[in-house]
């Protein structure tokens, strides 16, 4: 998978007025401003610009939701790869040149605090009932499309056949020997929690983080730590070089490093759920064919159908039951993991994020 989260601290310098200083966690673009179009169907000349992410994930979206909603409703696609900081640009100026927004919810909250985003008409969205998303994935202002998983990967032949059960074990360096790497705040929210977890906190009591205690374990592992990841494909490169012999990742990275013969697993006691969603940037010009894609695209079958394509997991509970049991094994939102997780705290993230990563920056110089 190509690394498709753009720099937070990149966003932090461009957006004002949200929690002053806080950076950006999502699924977002390098922000090339470029574009696709799906073509073929009914015509008519109907159209929908959307912005995604772009890199392999776009080019899933193209294959699996794009090209057959245009080719079921005769509206054209164009996709567009923008980052945060320019479409908030272009909404502030009234003249957004897209109309959906496939972001992260956390970004879709801070729109919504900045008026950039039009209120959610539910209503409009039929497949709400049918794909049975969670109500705490439906905002008054995005609704939930899918989620990623920041877990745990290791190698298979680093332990004599023991596997890592926990996050304890992440930080037992006696037991499971060997360097470990973990996150850049570039890459995604400093992992605070996974330090509360190896400290015996339970998932249903890490909010409000007790940063103080978090930062206490992060220094029992300081030294062990080889390197602090910036990018999602850095996790694999240092466990196909054997530099670390476990590392926090992406969960949708394993299977690319399955595939290459990497012996590699993951463990996903504890892995952090961040949600990706739609939302209508304020003052769209296609908002009729924005509900239709929104809504087309949360359809079960749907959401099954990128899933195949695509190591995304989907929101909707009913689209795990549309594929094969060897296709859900391979997904981390599948009912058999899902309660190992839990979802990020996100209003507390947002409240918290640029105090924290400035000690975590602080902290990670020494």
């Amino acid at each position: 998978m190509k690394d498709v989260r753009i720099g937070r601290r990149v966003f932090l310098r461009g957006v004002g007025g949200v929690a002053a200083g806080v950076a950006a966690t999502s699924l977002t673009a390098c922000g090339t401003g470029t574009s696709r179009a799906a073509s073929g169907g009914k015509g008519g000349g109907k159209s929908v610009v959307v912005r995604d992410s772009g890199g392999t994930f776009g080019e899933a979206l193209q294959k699996a939701v794009y090209t057959p909603f245009t080719q079921e409703t005769g509206i054209k696609v164009q996709a567009v790869n923008l980052q945060s900081t320019q479409m908030l640009a272009q909404i502030n100026q009234g003249r957004p040149q897209f109309d959906l927004i496939n972001n992260s919810m956390m970004d879709h909250i801070k729109f919504a605090a900045q008026n950039a985003l039009e209120p959610l008409d539910t209503d409009r969205i039929k497949s709400l009932k049918s794909a049975k998303i969670p109500q705490n994935q439906i905002t008054g202002h995005a609704v939930g499309n899918s989620f990623y998983g920041q877990c745990m990967a290791y190698r298979t032949d680093a332990f004599g056949g023991r596997k890592p059960e926990s996050w304890a074990d992440f930080w037992d360096t006696k037991a499971f020997k060997g360097s470990r790497s973990m996150c850049n705040p570039d890459a995604d929210l400093p992992e605070l929690e996974f330090a509360l977890l190896a400290d015996g906190v339970p998932m249903d009591k890490l909010y409000p983080l007790d940063v103080d205690r978090a930062f206490k374990v992060l220094t029992r592992l300081r030294d062990d730590i080889k390197k602090f990841w910036d990018s999602g494909p850095l996790p694999g490169v240092l466990l196909s070089r054997e530099e670390v012999t476990m590392s926090t990742v992406w969960d949708g990275r394993i299977a690319d490093l399955q595939k290459q013969g990497v012996p590699v697993a993951r463990q996903l006691n504890g892995m952090r759920r961040q949600f990706q969603g739609y939302g209508i940037a304020k003052g769209a010009a296609h908002v009729d064919a924005a509900y239709r894609l929104m809504d087309y695209s949360l359809r079960p079958d749907v959401q099954a159908r990128l899933a195949k394509t695509f190591p995304s997991n989907p929101s909707s509970p009913v689209a795990y039951e549309k594929l094969t049991k060897q296709e859900r094994g391979t997904l981390a939102g599948a009912p058999q993991y899902y309660d190992k997780g839990f979802d990020a705290d996100i209003n507390w993230w947002i409240k918290n994020e640029a105090t924290v990563t400035k000690r975590w920056l602080e902290w990670a110089r020494g």
